[in-house]
C-alpha cells in the first residue's frame, strides 16, 4: 500500500461481507462427530434452514431436509433402518441419497427425492456443504496440508456479531497494539490460494518488542504469524517461533439472530511414541491457553460492536483486501437455499408418467 494512501470517498457498501441475509457457498461445521451415534437421528438448524442428521450402519453421517415430502412430517421423529431413514408418520422410507425406496401402502415407491446435502467429517466435526457439489476442500492449515495431524475440539462460544467481523480481528494491526499491547509495526502479504481461500502472512517485525517478546527473543528470532480464511466462515491461525508453531482453527456459522456460533479446533503435527504423545498433549494445551488469552481480550468489544468500516486508513489495507475477497465469492440467500433441489430429468419424466396414469384412472 502506498504511503500516500487516502480513504476512498465514498465507500461502496459490501453485498456479501457482514450481510446477515447472505452467506458464502462452502463448508460449515454442524456438530461434533461424537455427538451422533449409529442409528441416531437429530434435528438441526443450519444457517436458518431446518435439517435432520443421522448416522446409518455404515457409520456415515447423512444430512437431509427436515420435512417429509409427503405431508411435511418432521423426519427427526423418524427411525434409522440400516442406512435409510423412515418417516414416523406414514412410514415412507428414504435412502442416504434421499431417494424414496418404500411406501408401505404401494407396491412401488413414487419417484420422489428428499433433498440431501454433501456431508463430510474432519477434525472431530461433521461438516455440510451448502451448495450442490463441493468445489473446494474442507478448510485446512496451509502449512499442515501434507502432514498427518492430530486435533482436538476446544471451547464453543457465541459472539454478538457477524462471523466476518470476528474474522477481521486476526489481521487488524491497529488492535494488536491498542487491545493486546503487541507490536504495531507490521504488515501482511496476501496470497489467494483459490476463489474461496486467502492467506495473510506477517512480513515485518517491530524494533520495539513488548516484555513478552523480549523474554522469548532467544527462541523467537524468526517469529511467524499467518492467517488463512475459507468461505467467509472459517479461519486458521498459525503462530510461533521456528521451534514451535501453534495451529488454531475457528469454524463459524451465523445464527438466526445474526450472531456467530464459533467452534475452536487445535491442531498439531502427529508425533510417534509415548514421548511424542506427551509433547502433542502439551502443544495442544499450550494452543488452548494462547487462544483463550486473545479471545478474552477481544470478547467485550466484539459483543457490542456495530461494524461499519466507513473510513479505512492505510493500516486497514489487509481488512479491505479480505472484504474484496469475500465479495468475489458465490453468495447464497436464505430464500434461495430454502428452495428444494429440483429432481433430475429422469425423475421428472417418471413423475409425469405417474400423474398421467392417475389421470387416466
Amino acid at each position: 500500500m502506498d504511503d500516500n494512501f487516502q480513504s476512498p470517498q465514498p465507500i461502496r457498501k459490501p453485498k456479501n461481507f457482514n450481510n446477515p441475509e447472505r452467506f458464502i457457498e462452502g463448508w460449515y461445521w454442524v456438530i461434533p462427530s461424537k455427538n451422533l451415534f449409529v442409528g441416531e437421528v437429530k434435528p438441526m438448524t443450519i444457517l436458518g434452514r431446518k435439517v435432520v442428521i443421522y448416522r446409518g450402519e455404515d457409520e456415515q453421517a447423512v444430512i437431509v431436509d427436515a420435512y417429509c415430502p409427503h405431508m411435511g412430517a418432521d423426519l427427526a421423529e423418524g427411525k434409522v433402518e440400516g442406512n435409510d431413514l423412515r418417516c414416523a408418520f406414514h412410514h415412507w422410507k428414504f435412502n442416504h441419497q434421499g431417494v424414496c425406496v418404500e411406501i408401505p401402502c404401494l407396491e412401488e415407491p413414487l419417484p420422489l427425492k428428499l433433498k440431501t446435502w454433501p456431508t463430510a467429517e474432519k477434525y472431530g466435526l461433521i461438516w455440510v456443504w451448502t451448495g450442490e457439489n463441493p468445489r473446494q476442500p474442507i478448510p485446512f492449515v496451509p502449512e499442515l496440508e501434507f502432514h498427518e495431524c492430530e486435533s482436538i475440539l476446544g471451547s464453543r462460544f457465541v459472539m454478538n456479531c457477524h462471523p466476518h467481523v470476528v474474522m477481521i480481528n486476526s489481521i487488524d494491526v491497529q488492535h494488536f497494539y491498542s487491545v493486546h499491547q503487541l507490536p504495531l509495526d507490521i504488515f501482511f502479504e496476501k496470497q489467494e490460494l483459490s476463489q474461496n481461500a486467502i492467506v495473510f502472512t506477517k512480513q515485518r517485525r517491530s524494533n520495539q518488542d513488548n516484555k513478552l517478546f523480549k523474554l522469548l527473543r532467544p527462541i523467537y528470532k524468526n517469529n511467524f504469524y499467518s492467517i488463512s480464511y475459507w468461505y467467509g466462515s472459517t479461519f486458521t491461525v498459525t503462530v510461533g517461533p521456528d521451534l514451535l508453531h501453534l495451529y488454531i482453527m475457528l469454524a463459524m456459522r451465523m445464527l438466526d439472530d445474526g450472531k456467530s456460533q464459533i467452534q475452536t479446533i487445535f491442531l498439531t503435527k502427529k508425533r510417534s511414541g509415548f514421548s511424542g504423545w506427551l509433547v502433542t498433549r502439551f502443544v495442544l494445551w499450550l494452543t488452548n491457553i494462547f487462544i483463550q488469552h486473545f479471545i478474552k481480550d477481544d470478547a467485550e468489544i466484539l459483543q457490542t460492536i456495530n461494524f461499519d468500516l466507513k473510513t479505512p486508513i492505510k493500516a486497514d489495507v489487509s481488512i479491505m483486501q479480505l472484504i474484496n475477497h469475500v465479495e468475489r465469492q458465490k453468495p447464497l440467500r436464505w430464500k434461495t437455499w430454502l428452495l428444494a433441489r429440483s429432481p433430475d430429468a429422469e425423475m421428472k419424466a417418471n413423475q409425469e408418467k405417474w400423474r398421467d396414469a392417475m389421470t387416466n384412472d
